[in-house]
């Protein structure tokens, strides 16, 4: 029986893992919940677990991490500041089964340099699928990652339709039920450029050796491509409970958690390339992963603040990717990589960002 703590317990990929774990009662045991704001929630969830230990707050949460015994530690905070529950779990030695992929993209070096072997286990859908494709030969016979992506709702778009979206638009995902950051990432292709650097660091792939592919279908979660010219592909109907359920006790599988594909009904998978005139925010991506240091985070934080800005009627969709590119150019890095380097660089590209959306609204 494998001990859980669930970081961020009140979210999407929480509430999914607890329905994992009510599930499998014998397989896991619920040691310690923490959320951002839901007090009330958080509460009936300890209620019904039987949980003593709870915390409210991103501090508290990684307090939360080194005071309970647990072998595996869910993170599923948002955004980069459950970087220092990432740290205090991969320091106390438990298996991270992490949602949160900000916090390895911010952190880069400093969380990879802490990892032991196998220690990180990815939860998001993509990640998990190569994850399990990898299995199947040697990272010497890797040719090539290949994430898939949906496309979003404005697939097929060229750049000059999409100058005049709405926040409605873009939330309006043909997939996945997501929160607002989230979902707008997916419009823009920001979170999938945010996952090529995830596929980096987690996989030690070259980004030269990291593709991205439309696959509006969603059913093909990415693949990988060995020497010999083979391609192992992880398929599956949408449903997170499946990557979550590796996350809680890779490498085995629990039964039950998702449904099949029906293989008695006719059905089409297509695959398209991405159109990166259209959809910039990959390459830029590749660019900033490359760059490594602070840059990272400064791609983060500049998104989150145009995204914002885009919602509140601030700034164009275009100008979400456009004020992004014009931060991370502007961005001069510090010689080391620390986690106050880190929250120096956020601070300065959140400002730098307010102030062009500013100057440019």
């Amino acid at each position: 029986m494998r001990r859980v703590l669930i970081l961020g317990s009140t979210g999407s990929i929480g509430t999914q893992a607890l329905d994992v774990i009510r599930a499998n009662p014998e397989r896991f045991e619920l040691v310690g919940l923490a959320a951002g704001t839901q007090a009330e929630l958080l509460e009936q969830q300890a209620e019904e677990f039987g949980v003593d230990d709870t915390a409210l707050g991103a501090a508290e949460a990684e307090q939360l991490v080194r005071d309970v015994e647990a072998d595996v530690v869910l993170n599923a905070i948002t955004g980069s500041i459950g970087l220092g529950s990432t740290l205090a779990a991969l320091r106390a030695g438990r298996t991270l089964a992490l949602a949160n992929k900000e916090s390895l993209i911010v952190g880069g070096a400093l969380v990879t340099a802490l990892a032991a072997p196998g220690q990180i286990v990815p939860v998001d859908s993509e990640h998990s699928a190569l994850a399990q494709a990898l299995r199947s030969g040697t990272p010497q016979e890797v040719r090539r990652l290949v994430v898939t992506a949906s496309g979003g709702p404005f697939r097929g778009r060229s750049r000059d339709e999409m100058a005049s979206v709405t926040p409605a638009e873009a939330l309006a995902h043909p997939t996945w039920d997501m929160g607002r950051m989230v979902t707008t990432n997916s419009a823009t292709l920001v979170n999938k450029g945010l996952e090529v650097i995830e596929a980096h660091l987690l996989f030690d792939v070259d980004y030269e050796r990291i593709d991205v592919v439309v696959h509006p279908q969603s059913i093909v979660h990415s693949m990988v491509e060995f020497v010999d010219g083979s391609t192992i592909a992880q398929a599956s109907p949408p449903d997170m409970r499946l990557p979550i359920s590796l996350g809680l006790d890779w490498p085995n599988r629990v039964g039950g958690v998702g449904r099949p594909l029906d293989w008695t009904k006719a059905a089409s998978w297509t695959f398209e390339p991405l159109d990166n005139a259209a959809f910039p925010s990959v390459a830029l991506a590749k660019q900033v992963g490359r760059a490594g240091r602070t840059f990272p985070a400064v791609y983060n934080a500049a998104n989150e603040q145009a995204v914002d800005a885009f919602h509140e009627g601030r700034l164009s969709f275009l100008g979400i990717v456009e004020i992004i590119q014009r931060v991370v150019d502007a961005h001069e890095p510090p010689d080391d990589l620390a986690v106050a380097s880190l929250a120096d660089a956020e601070a300065w590209a959140r400002a730098t960002a307010d102030r062009l959306i500013a100057a440019a609204s």
